[in-house]
C-alpha cells in the first residue's frame, strides 16, 4: 500500500521539487500540497510543466486535515514555521522532513542566535536527526523528524566530513568558497535575484554572517568530532542551479589518487557519491536535475594544502532529492527509490 504523503509550501522551487520527484516515486501518493499564496488553484496553473502529471489542487495549511490525509509530510515553508506544527503531527504518528532550519541544530540557542527566531519546540532538536544522508544513514531508519540541510551544507559536508574521518585535511581553519544559482533564493521576488541585477554579474553575499557557517560548523564537531572555525563567503552566480564549493583545507596528503583511493572507500556503499579522477573537476553542469554530488581534489605540495571541489544541484540534493533520499530511510525503502534520474545535460 502506497504511502500517503503531504507537501506543506509546495508551491515554492524546493516544495515543487519535492513534488516533481515524487511524481515518479512508485511507493509514495501524494494527498495534501499546501499553499496560502495559491490555495484552491490547480498544480498545472501554478506549474504548467506537471501538468497532466498532477490533477490536483493546493489547499490552505489546515493542521488536522493534514494529519487526516498523510502518513508523512515534507515541510518546505519558512524558517520559524515547522516548529510550530511539528509536535502536531508526530504526535499523530505522521513522519517529518523539514526543509528548513527549525530542527537542524541540537542546540537551540545556536538557532535563536543565528536566526533570530525563538524556539518553540527546543526539546525536539535533540530527537531530529540531522538528514545528511550519506554520513547519518544508520540514524535516519526508521526516524519519525528528520532536518534536511542546507544547501551549501550538503556541499561541503559531504567531502569535508569523510576527509576529516580519513585524517587527510585539518579542520582547522577551513576556507570554503562557495556559488550558488538564483534560484537557491527561493521563489520570492527579491531586487538581487531580478534578471537585470543578477544576468552577467556575479556577487558575494552575507560575507561572514551567512546562517549555514555555524550548520557547517556544528556537524563537523558532531560527526568528525573536531571544532573548528571556518571562513565561508557565499556568491550569487548567473545560473538557475547548482552550488560549486571549493574548499581549501591543510593537508599532509601527498598525491591525488592517495586521497581519491580512500573517499572511494569511504563511500562505496554511497551511489549518489561520485569521485573525479586525477586532474579532473566537476562542475555545476555534470549534476544538474539529479541528486549526484561530484567531488574532485587537487593536492597542491607546494602550499602544503588540498583544494577540495563540491557540486550539487542546490534544489535536488541540496534540498528536495535529499529530502526524498531521507524519506525513503524513514520508511524503510532503498535510499534511492524514485531518484535514479540522471542528470540533465546540456
Amino acid at each position: 500500500m502506497a504511502v500517503k504523503a503531504g507537501v506543506l509550501g509546495a508551491t515554492g522551487y524546493a516544495g515543487n521539487e519535492v513534488v516533481r520527484l515524487l511524481s515518479g516515486h512508485p511507493d509514495i501518493e501524494l494527498t495534501y500540497l499546501s499553499s496560502e499564496t495559491y490555495k484552491g488553484k490547480s498544480v498545472a496553473s501554478v506549474y504548467p510543466s506537471l501538468s497532466g502529471i498532477f490533477d490536483m489542487h493546493y489547499q490552505p495549511l489546515d493542521i488536522p486535515a493534514i494529519a487526516e490525509a498523510c502518513d508523512l509530510v515534507f515541510i518546505a515553508m519558512p524558517n520559524g514555521e515547522a516548529m510550530k506544527m511539528v509536535p502536531h503531527f508526530l504526535s499523530a504518528g505522521i513522519k517529518v522532513v523539514d526543509l528548513g532550519a527549525d530542527f537542524r541544530f541540537k542546540d537551540h540557542a545556536l538557532y535563536e542566535e543565528w536566526y533570530g527566531i525563538k524556539h518553540l519546540s527546543p526539546a525536539l532538536c535533540k530527537q531530529a536527526v540531522y538528514g545528511l544522508t550519506e554520513i547519518n544513514r544508520g540514524q535516519l531508519v526508521g526516524t519519525s523528524l528528520t532536518a534536511n540541510p542546507g544547501c551549501y551544507p550538503t556541499s561541503v559536508l559531504l567531502p569535508v566530513i569523510a576527509l576529516v574521518r580519513l585524517g587527510l585535511i585539518d579542520p582547522a581553519g577551513l576556507v570554503i568558497d562557495a556559488k550558488s544559482g538564483v534560484s537557491g533564493g527561493g521563489r520570492t521576488l527579491n531586487l538581487a535575484r531580478h534578471y537585470c541585477e543578477a544576468n552577467d554579474s556575479i556577487s558575494a553575499y552575507k560575507v561572514g554572517a551567512h546562517r549555514h557557517t555555524p550548520e557547517i560548523e556544528a556537524n563537523i564537531l558532531e560527526a568528525a568530532g573536531c571544532e573548528c572555525t571556518i571562513t565561508f563567503t557565499p556568491h550569487l552566480a548567473p545560473m538557475t542551479r547548482g552550488i560549486l564549493s571549493t574548499i581549501y583545507a591543510e593537508t599532509e596528503a601527498k598525491s591525488e589518487d592517495e586521497v581519491l583511493s580512500a573517499l572511494a572507500n569511504f563511500y562505496k556503499e554511497s551511489r549518489f557519491i561520485r569521485l573525479r579522477s586525477a586532474g579532473d573537476y566537476p562542475s555545476t553542469g555534470s549534476v544538474c536535475g539529479s541528486n549526484y554530488c561530484d567531488i574532485g581534489v587537487k593536492v597542491d605540495r607546494r602550499t602544503g594544502r588540498m583544494i577540495i571541489l563540491s557540486v550539487i544541484d542546490n534544489l535536488v540534493k541540496g534540498a528536495a532529492g535529499q529530502a526524498v533520499q531521507n524519506m525513503n530511510l524513514m520508511l524503510g525503502l532503498p535510499e534511492n527509490t524514485g531518484l535514479a534520474i540522471a542528470p540533465l545535460y546540456p
